[in-house]
């Protein structure tokens, strides 16, 4: 990672941290999933209507650290208003760039590699991946009508709803 994209990491981190994007509860939802990390105890909770296809809307609460936070504040900025297809592409592309440090090209915009890319930092702290996918994971238990997901869970393995 170059110095310009650390430093543009580290704004966004600090941006969203302190002031997240739709934070709060939506009521009424047609979704919602509890979300924990067991090794930091950062939780999230994410509540979203899906109408037509399409997230209409989506909110996020939660408590833990920056990155956590963060993270589901730039999710909900990205997914507001997208087709499921295209949820469900943005989430595995942030999944695969947590981990991987790569940002995959197949059926993104350029927007969005961009927008996925200034988190890639977060690939130079192992320890953090769970904390920046806290939030994408617990929108994908909501999506597959789970009630909660830990990051400890593999990826659609989640708890069945309650």
């Amino acid at each position: 990672m170059d110095d310009a994209l650390r430093d543009l990491y580290q704004q966004t981190i600090l941006e969203h941290g302190r002031k997240p994007h739709n934070f709060g509860r939506l009521d009424p939802h047609s979704h919602a999933a509890k979300g924990s990390n067991p090794m930091c105890g950062d939780r999230v909770v994410v509540t979203l209507t899906v109408d037509g296809g399409r997230v209409a809307d989506i909110r996020f609460e939660g408590r833990g650290c920056a990155i956590s936070q963060a993270s589901a504040s730039i999710m909900t900025d990205l997914v507001k208003g997208r087709p499921l297809d295209e949820v469900r592409t943005l989430l595995d592309a942030f999944t695969a760039m947590a981990t991987t440090g790569e940002t995959p090209g197949g059926g993104l915009a350029e927007d969005d590699r961009e927008a996925i890319r200034l988190m890639s930092g977060i690939h130079a702290f192992p320890m953090r991946v769970k904390c920046a996918t806290l939030g994408w994971r617990t929108l994908e238990a909501a999506l597959d009508n789970q009630s909660q997901t830990t990051t400890e869970a593999q990826p659609g393995k989640q708890e069945a709803a309650r």
